[in-house]
């Protein structure tokens, strides 16, 4: 997620959302009336209608009254069967992870509610998370062939269940790419990354944003309302993007006032990073990256310098732009071995690095060169807590999510989006936005 979900599901029990209509009733203490009657207690339908004598008898006029028969069970249930074969379930486009680097539109069913706690959202706009890409690479576990993608959007609620609080149909809504319960262990601890029954769980282990309705769970700590003041179009990066940036990036890396930082990755996560550490004013930010547009991005967004390892190595970006000493604060938002690598030679004594890319593939942690300078290194899953003051930020203006929008795409360009997301550097993008009306 955002490129840095990997790690959520390690370690992670799997809880199903799934139970049984009488284990629902059971379990929220509603309903209880509707619960049926053990099996051995059940009167044979059969046998519970009385058996009806045909001898006449006389009617209220005076002539005899006709008694029928009442229909066999065997007839009702032609009936039933023929009338529910015309019946045809609703359905809706998704974009379907269907096999390696393969999405794929599909007809899908319409979600349903399944739990008191659910909310179906009918999609505005939704986006592409490079942690999407990591999916159908089969870097990601936990997500099989058949799942349905994405954990950003912004949409219009259509339905809520009866244990929704605080949201109504009609209600624009801003998704968290985290559902959390709010009352397990780890979402007491202000965790709900690691929540029980929630996490990082849409378009992963659960279907996905990217389809025309989406069922939310835990909907009253997963969803959030818009201000007018914020177009829903432009309010995507506050779904996961710029929540990890600032969660995993800026404040697991200690960015304070005065220190000097460097960000590795100038992608939308490690842009979003660089908005976010501004907030905390270091001396300096230096982003690194191949790609010469996306330092340009950087630049105009506030980086004081940038770097292009193919002109200079790693001992030469250390002494130019730290003089030999290394960087207080070091974020890596790439994901791979030579990025990590670079994050461990440039963080300095007494530094902190923050790990924010998903690494699908076995690193290298150098502690022979790293163990007596007095690191600090630390790895997470974006917990999405900070969702609400993104969105004050955004209503005053102080952070603009739209800056990080680079492309968009009609829902029946979704597959071209993909295309020009999975080849960013020559597109030159960044997020793309996926627009359904």
């Amino acid at each position: 997620m955002a490129t840095h979900y990997a790690q959520a599901v390690i370690g992670m029990k799997h809880f199903s959302l799934h139970t049984s209509p009488i284990k629902q009733t059971l379990a929220t203490g509603s309903h209880l009336a509707r619960t049926s009657v053990s099996q051995t207690n059940r009167t044979p339908f059969a046998k519970a209608i009385p058996k009806i004598r045909t001898a006449p008898s006389l009617s209220l006029f005076g002539t005899p009254a006709r008694f029928t028969q009442p229909p066999s069970l065997t007839a009702q249930a032609r009936s039933f069967s023929q009338s529910s074969s015309s019946f045809k379930m609703a359905t809706m486009q998704a974009l379907v992870y269907a096999g390696y680097n393969k999405p794929q539109v599909q007809e899908r069913p319409k979600p349903k509610l399944q739990d008191v706690g659910d909310a179906i959202v009918k999609m505005k706009h939704a986006t592409i998370c490079g942690t999407d890409l990591h999916i159908l690479k089969g870097s990601v576990a936990t997500c099989q062939e058949g799942r349905i993608l994405g954990h950003e959007g912004v949409g219009v609620v259509e339905e809520v269940g009866e244990g929704v609080h605080g949201f109504q149909a009609g209600d624009l809504v801003l998704l968290a790419c985290v559902s959390k319960c709010g009352i397990c262990a780890a979402c007491r601890k202000d965790m709900p990354s690691h929540c029980q029954t929630g996490g990082w769980i849409l378009g992963n282990q659960i279907d996905g944003t990217q389809a025309e309705y989406v069922r939310i769970p835990h909907a009253s700590g997963s969803m959030y309302h818009l201000p007018d003041s914020i177009a829903p179009h432009d309010a995507l990066a506050l779904s996961d993007a710029l929540p990890t940036g600032m969660e995993v990036g800026t404040l697991n890396a200690k960015v304070r006032p005065g220190k000097t930082l460097a960000i590795i990755g100038g992608g939308p996560v490690g842009l979003s990073a660089l908005l976010t550490a501004k907030f905390y004013t270091p001396r300096e930010i230096l982003v690194i990256d191949f790609d010469d547009n996306r330092l340009g991005q950087a630049k105009a967004l506030g980086a004081t310098q940038v770097a292009n390892p193919k002109n200079m190595n790693v001992d030469q970006i250390k002494e130019q732009f730290s003089d030999g000493e290394g960087f207080d604060c070091v974020i890596e938002a790439v994901g791979n071995q030579g990025a990590f690598e670079m994050a461990q030679q440039l963080v300095g004594i007494g530094g902190d690095l923050a790990n924010l890319g998903v690494h699908g593939k076995p690193v290298g942690l150098h502690l022979e060169s790293l163990w007596d300078r007095n690191l600090a290194l630390r790895s997470k899953v974006v917990d999405a807590t900070s969702i609400p003051t993104l969105i004050q930020l955004s209503e005053k203006k102080i952070i603009d999510p739209a800056i990080l929008i680079s492309h968009t795409f009609k829902w029946s360009e979704v597959e071209k989006a993909y295309d020009v997301f999975g080849h960013a550097a020559e597109n030159k993008a960044l997020k793309v936005r996926i627009d359904f009306d």
